[in-house]
């Protein structure tokens, strides 16, 4: 038996539940496109260490044929029709999307789903496909900025499998089989880990059936997953010391520097609200605390940026900055004073204010085309399983008062116990 369920506000999104686990949510908008988004509820956070890397790899294999479409035909009548398509992987999920003209989407949705769920993963393209991959790895461990967060991330956690890299060490990709892949493929790609958003300027009713024909049509013949389960594991203890780790990296110009905390995750989604305003009002602008002071007023850093990443287990308050390898200690020891005093001292109204309207604008402008709310809706649904606080996000900051924000910088962020990575040049 299906559920549908409507959420009547200014996004409209409904939300339909097939019997084979299959999550479908559609919305008619008014713009002359139509964007299907699947969430594959699989990233990179469930593979063993021997495995690191696979979920990432797998998404160029998807790609690469299917008993029904040669290697390439995807690709081709997705071009000849004038749409797009991509794929990205990411710790918690990967997301696989088409954007159509509304007239082409009955005839290119069931093609995205059947690539996505009849991958034949054969041996020759897994072999070519690798050797791409690679040079991906290659690239990123050449990017002074990926290698920073890299070196940051194994500061964050000890054990969390937010440390590792969404691509895997070169000697993994290097080694994997076919085999293993295809493995991997049957136990998570089926519809109980798939949720499917399709927005765009055709009714309802249509998107739906659209979306759930395509499913049944591949899902024929699949054999269930052999796992649903996440594996269950525990977030880490926040830090209780200063961890110090100084990495020399020749390739650089200037020093890095970032500062992490261990934060909630979205496990703990309401504890998230308090520290996402606390990244804007230190780190998000030119007014904003640290780049004012660090950047405008005493010119002791090139640049500074500060992220509040809720990844689904667990979180990274994150401050990072580039600047003279002579400034590494000043600039530490002030951002660590910063924190101290949004510790100690209310924040004004005036910055909660700014910071408030920043937010609910970046929503009004990040829901104007069909891939902008199929990412959201796709996004909270495959991760919580709940697409309310989708719609709730920005009152839920605009209620934010002082003291709440205050008690999350008390709570989650200590000028005393936090990781810290330096990169020095050479």
């Amino acid at each position: 038996m299906t559920s549908t369920l409507k959420f009547p506000r200014l996004n409209a999104p409904t939300l339909h539940q097939l019997p084979n686990g299959l999550t479908i949510i559609a919305e008619q908008m008014p713009v002359e496109a139509v964007n299907l988004s699947l969430w594959v509820n699989i990233g990179s956070a469930v593979e063993s260490d021997p495995l690191n890397g696979m979920a990432h790899f797998l998404e160029h294999m998807v790609f690469k044929g299917t008993a029904r479409l040669n290697s390439g035909e995807f690709e081709r009548q997705i071009e000849e029709r004038g749409a797009v398509t991509n794929a990205a992987t990411s710790q918690d999920y990967t997301q696989y999307y088409i954007t159509t003209a509304p007239k082409d989407f009955a005839d290119l949705a069931p093609l995205q789903i059947d690539v996505v769920l009849k991958a034949s993963i054969p041996d020759q393209a897994f072999e070519r496909e690798r050797l791409v991959v690679l040079e991906e790895i290659r690239r990123s461990d050449d990017n002074p900025r990926r290698r920073t967060f890299q070196q940051a991330m194994q500061m964050a956690f000890d054990q969390l499998p937010y440390r590792r890299p969404v691509l895997g060490p070169f000697e993994v990709i290097s080694q994997l089989k076919p085999q293993q892949m295809r493995d991997f493929h049957a136990t998570w790609y089926h519809p109980q880990s798939i949720t499917a958003v399709a927005v765009g300027n055709l009714p309802v009713e249509e998107l739906i059936q659209i979306v759930a024909d395509g499913f049944t049509e591949a899902s024929n013949g699949q054999r269930t997953g052999e796992s649903n389960c996440l594996p269950k594991i525990n977030p880490e203890l926040p830090f209780t010391e200063i961890v110090r780790q100084e990495v020399v990296d020749e390739s650089l110009q200037q020093a890095r520097l970032v500062m992490v905390w261990r934060v909630p995750g979205l496990t703990q989604l309401k504890q998230t609200y308090a520290l996402d305003v606390l990244a804007a009002i230190l780190g998000h602008g030119r007014t904003s605390r640290l780049v004012r002071d660090l950047r405008e007023e005493r010119g002791l850093v090139s640049s500074i940026s500060v992220s509040n990443m809720t990844q689904r287990l667990q979180g990274t308050f994150y401050i990072s900055a580039q600047l003279p390898v002579e400034n590494l200690q000043t600039v530490e020891t002030a951002i660590a004073q910063h924190i101290h005093t949004i510790q100690t001292q209310l924040v004004q109204e005036a910055e909660i204010a700014r910071v408030s309207t920043q937010v609910a604008n970046r929503f009004v402008f990040g829901n104007e085309t069909p891939s902008d709310r199929a990412g959201l809706y796709g996004y909270y649904q495959s991760m919580l399983g709940d697409l309310e606080p989708a719609f709730n996000y920005p009152a839920t900051i605009q209620a934010l008062n002082a003291a709440a924000l205050q008690s999350a910088a008390q709570q989650y962020l200590s000028p005393t116990a936090y990781g810290v990575v330096a990169l020095k040049p050479a």
